[in-house]
Parts: structure tokens; C-alpha cells; sequence
């Protein structure tokens, strides 16, 4: 009976006590990394400051109860909404796991592109990962000192600007930044920024590969949804093994050269030749810098490069399967079922409630009145009036505000009172009905009479 392999773990280059430098590459995939993830920075940095009509484009407002999408005011019913959005986002992901693997995870994840960004700026500051693993371990002094001060001070100081954009989507933009340089921030908003900041900085400039590998779900599931067609980052053994040097090579020795570069670029620090791991993000750095060796050596590339199994194995590797399918009808049925939804938000939510005081009051011989608080919200970005009428089976007469103004959309509770005149059964259906510029709707309670 054969023995089930041991792969040996290799330890990254420029690694010193279990930390390992990365080292920066260039390529087609680096740069399409690039083009996908600096539009989304751009994105979450400016969408923030976006107004229209003088409110923001993007706000989950707790203060007016309310968010603003792209525009559209929601009230906090329509939450249902976000949350099938973030579901049909899901089953994109899921879709895209069963098609490319993690290309998620190596390209457009936050958490990558932020780890990215900090590499950037620790190669900047520090040198080149070969300079830096050289240095590791040695005092610090004088000009290096100094480099790593300036690392961690630009770390900070990206961190506080993520943390701050973030809260930005929460509370008004200009209104934060305004109340940050007053220095008038609340407890709250203080301790929830350098929560943010902390998190931001611990992440992608300390823990960085070991969130991708421990704290993660998608790397521990997506196995789950691979199969043998599904296209990954993958190494050609039959081709690139045995691995050998160019002063050891042989007529025997396959493409792998044994550079190990593909190691060095890799941000989860794993060796892709080892096969598909958990860690592996996806993220194709290895294979620009096994290209850029190839073509070096004028052989052909792509010795690692987006593949499944049976293309590995030399079979075909079908584009459409059924479960590949599926996601894509799962995917297709969230999106547009959030869609639709979209098409009947809330304008003008109304809450009615009977004043506890009285269940009815007696006029006089043949009125009776009820007493009712009313609450209207508006959901829409154009100050509007709302006007208040009542319908029954008889003769009612509303008394209170008939004009309700939605300018500040404060949700005050108005109080009504509602009277008949010979009314003889001992309770009814009355129907509130409230129409404004942009939409109406209604609100049914029981008018209660003596007879009861």
C-alpha cells in the first residue's frame, strides 16, 4: 500500500524568527490587480465626500434614521434589502470560487489590497525585502531607526485615514472632519476611531498572511466549492519537475529552475509548487515572477499560471458544468430579487397609536371622539409636506395638523383627534391616509365608540 506524501513546509526566503519580507514583482496580473483595486480605493476614499443637494450620496444615518444609497433614502425597514444585497454578493463570490478559485481574495478583498498597500509603503521606507531580511535581528540605529520610525508613522497615519472614511459612511463627512479639528469629538466617536485605526494597523501591517489563513472562513470552505475543472493558481509538476539549477541542470531536469521567486513575491509566504493550499490567495504574483524568469531563459511561461486539474492532468476542462451553473442561476435570482425590491422602498413610513388616556371621550349626546399620536417619516431627498386626511364607514372629522412639514424629518408624535356623529356600532375600520409630493400611504386603527 502506498504512503500518503509528507509535504515539507518550507520556510519563505528573508525570513528571521518566523517573519518573512515580501518581495515586490511587476507583471500583467500585478498590474490588472492594480486596475481593479486602486478604482475601489478611490472609491472608499471619495464616495465619502460626494454630496448631492447638499446631502451625501452615501450615509447610514442613525441620527435621521435612515440611509442614503447612491441617492435613494431607505428607512431602516428596508434593511432587508441590504441584507439580500450583501447575499447576491455572496453568491458572486461563491460563483466566482467555483470558477477561478480565490481571485477575490488576490484581487479585490480588502484586506489584500490594504496588506499591499503597507508592503508598499514598508518597501519604501526600508528597502527591498532583501535589505530588510538582512537587517532583521540587528540594533536598531541612526538612519535605519529613523526609516522605521517614518514605516510605522505612515502606517498610522494611513490607518487613521481609513478609520476615519469609515466612519465617514456613518456620520456626515464634513461633519466629522469638521469636529476633529475642533477637537470636539464625542467619547464615542473618539474610542470607535482608534478602534478602527488599531484594527487597520494590526492587520495589514502586523498580522497580515495569518488573517487569510486563521481568521478567514473563505479559506477554510472553499474547498467545499472547487472541483476538477475549477481554474487556480497552479504549478505544472510534469513540466516543471525535476527542479534543478542552471549550473546542475541536465537533459533530465525539468523548466523550475529552483529560484524560488515564486516564494519570495508570495504575500501568504507559501510555495505554490508544494500544490494548492488553504493560504494561497490567488493573488498570481508567482506567476509573473516565474514568467519574467522564463522569458528570461527563453523558454516558454506559464510553467505556474491559472489552471484546474484535469487541464494539469491534460484532459478539458469544460467552461459551463452544473454546478457552475447553478451558482450562476442562484446568483442571477439574488440580484434580481434585490432589484425588484429596490422598485418599492418605503417613501413615507407611518407608525399610530391610541392615546392610553381614554380608550374614547364623550362630546355630547351624539359625538364621540378618539385621540390618536401620529409619527411620519419621509424617506426622500426633496422637502415635502405630507397631508393627513381620515376615511371610514361614517361621517369622521379629523381635528390636528392636516399639513405635516417632512423638511427636517424630525419624526415628532403629532396628537389627532378623530369624531363621529351618530354612530351607533361599537367599533370600526378608520383608514389614515397620508399623501405627499413623492408617494402615499395608509394606516388602518379602530375608532371606538359608548357602545363598546
Amino acid at each position: 500500500m502506498e504512503k500518503i506524501p509528507v509535504v515539507q513546509e518550507h520556510t519563505p526566503p528573508y525570513a528571521r524568527d518566523g517573519k518573512f519580507h515580501v518581495r515586490l514583482t511587476e507583471g500583467r496580473f500585478q498590474t490588472l490587480r492594480r486596475l481593479s483595486s486602486w478604482p475601489m480605493i478611490a472609491l472608499f476614499f471619495g464616495l465619502v465626500w460626494v454630496q448631492v443637494d447638499g446631502q451625501p450620496w452615501l450615509l447610514f444615518s442613525f441620527a435621521q434614521r435612515q440611509i442614503i444609497l447612491f441617492g435613494h433614502a431607505l428607512s431602516w425597514h428596508d434593511l432587508p434589502l441590504l441584507a439580500g444585497l450583501m447575499i447576491a454578493g455572496a453568491c458572486l463570490l461563491f460563483f466566482m470560487a467555483v470558477a477561478w478559485g480565490r481571485v477575490w481574495c488576490g484581487f479585490a478583498c480588502p484586506q489584500s489590497i490594504w496588506t499591499w498597500l503597507f508592503i508598499r509603503i514598508e518597501d519604501f521606507t526600508e528597502g527591498r525585502a532583501s535589505e530588510r531580511a538582512r537587517a532583521e535581528g540587528k540594533p536598531l540605529g541612526g538612519t535605519r531607526l529613523l526609516r522605521r520610525i517614518a514605516k510605522h508613522l505612515l502606517w498610522i497615519g494611513l490607518s487613521l485615514l481609513t478609520a476615519l472614511t469609515f466612519t465617514g459612511y456613518f456620520i456626515p463627512m464634513r461633519e466629522l472632519v469638521s469636529d476633529a479639528v475642533q477637537l470636539q469629538l464625542t467619547a464615542g466617536v473618539s474610542g470607535w476611531l482608534i478602534i478602527m485605526a488599531g484594527l487597520t494597523y494590526a492587520n495589514a501591517g502586523l498580522v497580515r498572511e495569518k488573517i487569510c489563513l486563521h481568521a478567514c472562513p473563505y479559506s477554510r470552505f472553499q474547498g467545499v466549492m472547487f472541483d476538477r475543472a475549477t481554474r487556480t493558481v497552479s504549478y505544472d509538476t510534469r513540466r516543471g519537475e525535476p527542479r534543478a539549477s542552471m549550473r546542475n541542470a541536465d537533459l533530465n531536469s525539468g523548466d523550475c529552475v529552483d529560484c524560488g521567486l515564486c516564494v519570495q513575491v508570495c504575500p501568504t509566504g507559501i510555495d505554490i509548487r508544494d500544490g494548492l493550499q488553504a493560504a494561497c490567495i490567488d493573488c498570481a504574483a508567482c506567476i509573473d515572477a516565474c514568467d519574467t524568469v522564463m522569458t528570461k531563459l527563453n523558454r516558454p511561461t506559464g510553467l505556474i499560471r491559472f489552471a484546474s486539474e484535469a487541464q494539469l492532468e491534460g484532459e478539458c476542462s469544460p467552461l459551463i458544468r452544473p454546478r457552475l451553473a447553478g451558482y450562476g442561476a442562484v446568483m442571477l435570482v439574488a440580484f434580481g430579487a434585490v432589484l425588484y425590491g429596490f422598485t418599492g422602498t418605503t417613501s413615507l413610513l407611518v407608525e399610530i397609536r391610541r392615546d392610553r388616556g381614554a380608550l374614547f371621550t364623550q362630546q355630547d349626546e351624539n359625538t364621540v371622539c378618539n385621540h390618536y399620536r401620529v409619527k411620519v417619516e419621509g424617506f426622500t431627498r426633496q422637502p415635502e409636506q405630507v397631508r393627513v386626511a381620515v376615511q371610514g364607514p361614517g361621517a369622521f372629522e379629523l381635528f390636528g395638523p392636516e399639513l405635516i412639514d417632512l423638511t427636517d424629518n424630525n419624526a415628532s408624535w403629532l396628537s389627532y383627534r378623530v369624531c363621529a356623529e351618530d354612530f351607533d356600532l361599537p367599533r370600526a375600520s378608520l383608514d389614515f391616509h397620508f399623501t405627499g409630493q413623492t408617494g402615499s400611504a395608509s394606516k388602518q386603527t379602530t375608532f371606538l365608540t359608548r357602545g363598546i
